[in-house]
């Protein structure tokens, strides 16, 4: 299969790894605000000579090197460090009252004795369970500042979004990592928890060594470098008219101003642990979390990423830009923590993997202003051909985990 073309920079090669569902086509993150058309300099998941990514052996390292007691000992240090006692916030848990912004918020306030602010940019679209979830979050027993964006301008972008890179999400993303900080800064608030380590993904393995979240997620130096739905910050101003107020919303801190506040942005689970269905019984137990009765479109799971109405949208596309959907990335955590078997994970992927999710297609495409049928052909324009073949007018994937592709 030579001189097939490859989109966005993805490994020409798709190799899945030996020991989960992920393949070599799964991006690191990256910083949205650099967020491309062609993903220009995008960094995809290493698997090694052996055939382990990256992810399963940073789950090694979790199980087998690093010492947890140790690392607890230093998140109790960091937290009598900054600890407030005049009843002031002395930390920020980002979320929405799902899982794991719940597990953050009781775990810092029952354990450590913090004093967390939460904050939520909320989803595009709430689901019922997700809005019902974030007030029984707050009815928890924590304090929640909340930022609504212009309603208009967010769905423009939305809309741009899905247009340019094929991203629902990325509204919701760029709030969730750069609304934070700025509260932070208002409120003089030193520590910002977020959850998971990127390496728990399959990030670089260096992540392991350090708490602190790069600051390439959060700040910017130049303007005139940033893109939002992958356009870049003069052509929204000019070209579709969106005024400097809404977009400095959707802004991160100025890197000068960030490095001058001293804020850490951080990891919990680099001091904790971090096992998503651990993380889950918790949030039940302790705050109230309810999980939907129903699995998510896209995958076996009824409790993860069930705040927006646009969440099995988002799973589903990067289902067509890579070749692994929903319940790959689930199922590949899911056999790193031996809650599954490989075989099971690899079963499940192809029960639902790259599942059309139709429960709220139309009410979303109704939203962003987006004809059901141009959503189609945006996604058939994403399909890289290295990863795609249309058999009997129907897409085929070439490669997939269980090795029946087309070109398997």
């Amino acid at each position: 299969m030579k001189n097939i073309k490859t989109l966005y920079g993805l490994p020409e090669k798709v190799i899945f790894c030996k020991t989960c569902t992920l393949s070599n086509q799964r991006p690191h993150s990256v910083s949205e605000f650099k967020h491309t058309k062609n993903r220009k300099g995008a960094i995809y998941l290493n698997i090694d000579k052996d055939g382990i990514c990256d992810a399963c052996k940073m789950s090694k390292l979790k199980g087998k090197t690093i010492n947890w007691k140790l690392r607890e000992r230093e998140l109790h240090e960091l937290c009598d460090k900054y600890r407030k006692r005049n009843g002031e916030y002395d930390c920020l848990v980002p979320g929405s009252g799902g899982k794991d912004s719940r597990y953050q918020s009781h775990i810092l306030k029952s354990k450590f004795g913090m004093n967390p602010l939460t904050v939520t940019w909320p989803p595009l679209m709430y689901t019922d369970y997700g809005y019902k979830n974030f007030r029984s979050w707050i009815d928890s027993g924590v304090d929640n500042v909340s930022f609504y964006p212009n309603g208009e301008v967010s769905r423009k972008l939305a809309n741009l979004s899905i247009k340019n890179l094929l991203h629902p999400f990325q509204t919701f993303i760029l709030g969730q990592y750069n609304y934070p900080p700025k509260i932070a800064l208002k409120y003089d608030i030193k520590l910002i928890f977020y959850g998971e380590t990127h390496s728990d993904y399959g990030g670089p393995i260096i992540e392991t060594s350090k708490s602190l979240r790069s600051k390439s997620f959060h700040t910017y130096s130049n303007l005139n470098e940033i893109y939002i739905a992958g356009t870049k910050y003069k052509e929204l101003r000019e070209k579709y008219k969106i005024g400097e107020k809404d977009l400095q919303n959707y802004l991160p801190l100025n890197e000068e101003l960030f490095e001058k506040s001293d804020i850490k942005v951080l990891a919990l689970g680099y001091y904790l642990k971090w096992d998503p269905q651990e993380i889950y019984y918790h949030a039940v137990e302790k705050t109230g979390f309810q999980p939907r009765p129903f699995r998510s479109q896209g995958t076996y799971s009824k409790y993860a990423s069930i705040d927006d109405k646009v969440d099995d949208l988002h799973y589903y596309t990067t289902f067509i830009k890579y070749g692994i959907g929903r319940a790959t990335y689930d199922s590949a955590h899911e056999i790193r923590n031996k809650h599954l078997t490989l075989q099971e994970g690899k079963s499940l992927v192809a029960k639902y993997d790259g599942e059309f999710p139709d429960r709220y297609f139309k009410e979303t495409m109704e939203f962003l202003n987006m004809k059901e049928e141009e959503f189609h052909q945006i996604c058939d324009k994403f399909r890289s051909p290295h990863l795609w073949v249309k058999k009997s007018n129907s897409w085929k994937l070439r490669h997939n985990v269980n090795l029946d592709g087309e070109d398997d």
